[in-house]
């Protein structure tokens, strides 16, 4: 083992935690590490099994120079405590646990949103749309355990990353069924938000709703069963649900883009959709994107793509430490 400079980047979110040793420079390595939000009671538990397992994996000794973490909430504060997992913690003792000169702690959304400036062509799958247009903001938002938004804004000195909380923003439903849909997720939620219906969890609310709107048998308890059974056809409360999904994500993708003004495109992210990416492309996801009344024809050339690439955040990380 040598002692040399190295750096820890990690993408937290409610269900997995992905980190990446480094060697000084890079932006992405060969030495990554993935865990189970669930078996940690601490996050203070796994630093300690994380810094034996890069020792052994990659010969880096000693602390790492620098640390990027994203994480799934709000992290322009001094305690952290996750949105959808039991994880919390303080600035200074993760300063303390890593022992790092230099310490970044970004929504995980913010690093999604870096990632993407480093995409190339075969990362993604368009969805509708012409060429982006140069120098306009565009639009991220992805499900994975929740549901996360944010933007890239252009300016001289290359562009700004907007980190927002607006996967918590209020679900519109925009036709009779996610307004039944709605009534229906409002007895077991006082409020519902957009990640109450566009995320994993989304996808199982969605089927468990339709089933009892249409008095039918519960089958399904997990996104993969209700994601399976919609595919193959074998059921039509899955393939309802699973239509409803990717409808809403469409309206929600449209409002984010007329909010912003989306002209350089909208992206989807985060760890669900690519899983059924033949399926959200031929569904009506792109009919509810421009389906906007008079602004139908602002939306139809403003491209969506769907990001296929793994680990984004963890590109998005490191790019973040690069910035710095």
């Amino acid at each position: 083992m040598v002692e040399q400079n190295w750096s820890l980047v990690a993408d937290i979110g409610g269900t997995n935690a992905r980190f990446a040793a480094l060697r000084e420079g890079q932006l992405e390595g060969e030495f990554e590490f993935y865990h189970s939000v669930e078996e940690y009671p601490e996050f203070s538990d796994l630093v300690v099994k994380l810094r034996d397992e890069i020792a052994a994996a990659s010969g880096f000794v000693g602390a790492p120079k620098s640390v990027c973490l994203a994480v799934a909430c709000p992290a322009d504060v001094e305690h952290i405590s996750f949105t959808n997992s039991h994880w919390e913690f303080t600035k200074d003792q993760l300063k303390h646990w890593f022992d790092c000169e230099q310490l970044v702690v970004i929504n995980d959304f913010e690093a999604v949103a870096h990632g993407i400036t480093e995409l190339k062509a075969d990362d993604v799958i368009q969805i509708g749309g012409d060429k982006a247009q140069l120098h306009k903001p565009i639009g991220i938002l992805g499900a994975g355990t929740g549901l996360g938004m944010a933007a890239l804004i252009s300016h001289s000195d290359g562009y700004h990353v907007l980190d927002t909380e607006g996967g918590h923003a209020d679900f519109a439903p925009v036709d009779q069924r996610q307004m039944d849909l709605l009534s229906c997720l409002r007895q077991t939620y006082k409020r519902v938000s957009l990640e109450r219906v566009l995320s994993g969890k989304g996808i199982v609310n969605i089927y468990t709703a339709i089933c009892q709107m249409e008095k039918a048998p519960v089958k399904f308890n997990t996104p993969p069963e209700v994601v399976a059974a919609a595919i193959d056809g074998s059921d039509p409360v899955a393939l309802a649900a699973l239509n409803t999904f990717c409808e809403s994500m469409g309206a929600a993708a449209g409002n984010l883009a007329l909010t912003l003004g989306a002209r350089g495109g909208i992206y989807i992210a985060g760890g669900v959709v690519p899983r059924f990416s033949d399926f959200f492309a031929s569904s009506g996801f792109r009919n509810k994107f421009e389906d906007k009344g008079r602004f139908v024809s602002y939306l139809q050339p403003i491209p969506v793509y769907l990001v296929m690439r793994n680990n984004l955040g963890l590109l998005g990380a490191a790019k973040k430490l690069h910035l710095k």
